[in-house]
């Protein structure tokens, strides 16, 4: 009997002991509560104070998806090289051999370093099989020059030993800027003959097409077209075209008279399509265009 009455005895004999035990009862759950609240409170913060309300966060949050770029059109230009130009825009498809591209490094690029650096320049201004022209490039951001450059890092990267192709004059300071960016200056290495057949031509020119000298043909107009049409193929002189500039390719056909270049260009001559491909041109600014490249032939 008074085992049974031991087993049910209470633990707290003493006033001491109750305090204690209704202490206990109250800092337990506390205790607890505020470990809970420290073990929340040590996770990644998103709020204020965090890492994303940092001034850097903050600045590449609100910072503008564009920007404008104010260049000096008389300023000499800084030209990419052809490894920079390369990593920027060949590299997509001339690193790994996408779409047939010949691969850098390998013996793709053989048979094309054969062909010599003109015809390889050429394929790359005028675009063939997936390569689009200037490998996607715009001539008012690419020059002929720098793509020639990056054809001369791929192709010597591949075994090649071409040369540096030679840089284009830079102008004067205070001039106007080149009708076209990477437009080759005019042909300075002519033989006498060339020139002189040149000269004859101009003159005949003069002669043949006093009316439409006389008809105040609009250069800015005919600049305006060949700055957004015609340096596509007469910058470099793609597809036979000739080049802007370049009196000795100009010669033979100034010869022919101003109607007869009027004419080949509103109806389209070889490669070259009606109206230089720009249908919606007038005809007066394709007459106009042509006058434009005939002035700066002289």
């Amino acid at each position: 009997m008074s085992e049974a009455h031991n087993e049910h005895e209470s633990l707290i004999k003493t006033p001491k002991q109750l305090i204690a035990a209704v202490i206990a009862g109250f800092l337990v759950p506390i205790v607890i509560i505020v470990l809970l609240v420290n073990y929340v409170g040590n996770n990644a913060l998103t709020g204020a104070g965090s890492s994303a309300m940092t001034e850097k966060a903050i600045a590449e949050r609100i910072a503008p998806v564009a920007k404008v770029e104010v260049k000096d059109a008389s300023a000499p230009r800084v030209y990419q090289t052809g490894e920079q130009l390369y990593k920027a825009v060949c590299a997509a498809c001339h690193a790994a051999g996408t779409a047939g591209a010949p691969k850098v490094g390998s013996a793709d690029w053989a048979p094309r370093i054969a062909q010599g650096y003109d015809e390889m320049l050429k394929i790359a201004l005028a675009g063939k099989g997936a390569m689009p022209a200037r490998g996607g490039t715009s001539p008012d951001d690419v020059t002929d020059y720098e793509i020639g450059r990056a054809i001369v890092y791929m192709a010597n990267a591949s075994g090649g030993k071409l040369q540096e192709p030679t840089a284009p004059a830079q102008p004067a300071s205070g001039a106007a800027a080149a009708p076209a960016s990477g437009a080759p200056a005019a042909a300075s290495g002519a033989d006498a003959g060339s020139a002189a057949a040149a000269a004859a031509a101009m003159a005949s020119l003069k002669t043949a097409a006093p009316a439409a000298a006389g008809a105040g043909s609009n250069l800015d107009a005919g600049k305006k077209l060949y700055d957004t049409v015609c340096m596509a193929c007469h910058a470099s002189g793609v597809m036979n075209a000739p080049k802007f500039g370049d009196k000795a390719a100009w010669a033979p056909r100034i010869a022919t008279g101003i109607d007869t270049l009027h004419n080949a260009a509103l109806k389209g001559l070889n490669a070259m399509p009606p109206k230089g491909g720009a249908a919606n041109a007038s005809d007066d600014d394709v007459k106009a265009a042509v006058d434009y490249m005939v002035s700066a032939a002289k």
